[in-house]
């Protein structure tokens, strides 16, 4: 008997229907496998970096601005980086306009 109940303590509740329904489950229908299933929610690659101390007070600061998590911010910055760089490899300017006074200023990258 207590094997009875160990067994029975270590079943998942809800593992089987209860006595009398039915469970069904739709059948699947497009050709994934369950590891591109887990490829398409994976976060994808983690990092670790070591940041100076003014890019850690940056980001400290921009989260507390803005209410986004590192991660997102770091995300950004990857994606702004990405289309600075796409711009000059296209050799084109990137400027600044003040929207108060219409100034503008072109932005250089070292």
């Amino acid at each position: 008997m207590t094997g009875e109940v160990a067994r029975e303590t270590l079943r998942p509740r809800d593992a089987f229907p209860p006595e009398g329904e039915d469970r069904d489950m739709a059948p699947r229908t497009d050709s994934k496998t369950a590891k591109q299933d887990a490829d398409q929610r994976s976060p994808g690659d983690r990092i670790t970096v070591a940041l100076i101390p003014k890019a850690a007070e940056e980001l400290q600061r921009l989260q507390s601005e803005t209410g986004m998590s590192k991660t997102d911010i770091v995300n950004r910055a990857i994606s702004l980086y990405k289309f600075f760089q796409s711009q000059i490899n296209a050799n084109n300017d990137v400027i600044v306009r003040d929207g108060k006074t219409g100034e503008t200023q072109l932005v250089r990258f070292l």
